[in-house]
């Protein structure tokens, strides 16, 4: 399926979300979804590898938080992302394309996956965009809202990334099915606000956002 065959089952699926993207914009996503075609045949960046499984999966799945962290966004002043264990700029480089007033940071531990968010940036001229090759421990600065998209377990998440969270910050983990033994599992000073399912367009899976905050005293 070439860029331009994708073109029409995206738009369906932007439909399906009530997103409402300038051409500008779908046409970013269209030639991200091509940039990590052409990436994974050389660095294996996902396990998908063909362009019809590679917008379901990654960039219909990554839009589905769209309208959820809008809302999450109009409601705060919050003006920066931390995305962690980013791989492919997943859901970040998306974010980043459709919320430019966001500052987007993708953080991973292999350099070739932060290498290519670079490239995303530079290629997609998203210039408050940025790969970063480290441990989200070693991330400095805070953030108020830190996502990920199977990372790891809720827990090791939130202790991760805890020095990164802003106070009054949150964290916004994409998940399959709703991880009742993960949100359990929680330290005792995490809290879970909110658990939002979300229906992927094109993809027949469970999905859901997993809303979490530090408790105050």
């Amino acid at each position: 399926m070439t860029p331009s065959a994708q073109e029409a089952p995206l738009r369906a699926g932007l439909a399906a979300l009530s997103l409402d993207l300038s051409e500008a914009q779908v046409q970013g996503l269209l030639d991200y979804a091509a940039l990590i075609a052409k990436w994974t045949q050389v660095y294996n960046l996902t396990a998908l590898r063909d362009p019809p499984s590679i917008l379901s999966h990654h960039i219909l799945d990554s839009l589905a938080v769209l309208p959820p962290l809008q809302s999450h966004l109009a409601a705060t002043a919050g003006d920066a992302v931390l995305d962690v264990g980013s791989g492919a700029g997943l859901p970040g480089v998306v974010i980043a394309l459709c919320c430019p007033g966001l500052r987007v940071d993708c953080v991973d531990t292999v350099g070739k996956k932060a290498a290519f968010i670079q490239q995303a940036a530079l290629s997609l001229k998203l210039p408050h965009l940025r790969g970063v090759h480290a441990r989200v421990e070693q991330v400095t600065g805070q953030y108020p809202l830190i996502t990920s998209r199977a990372f790891a377990s809720l827990a090791d998440f939130v202790v991760a990334s805890g020095a990164q969270l802003a106070p009054g910050g949150v964290w916004m983990a994409m998940k399959g099915q709703t991880p009742d033994a993960e949100i359990a599992a929680l330290p005792a000073d995490v809290e879970v606000f909110h658990v939002e399912p979300l229906v992927v367009p094109r993809l027949d899976a469970q999905r859901c956002l997993v809303w979490m905050r530090k408790k105050t005293a």
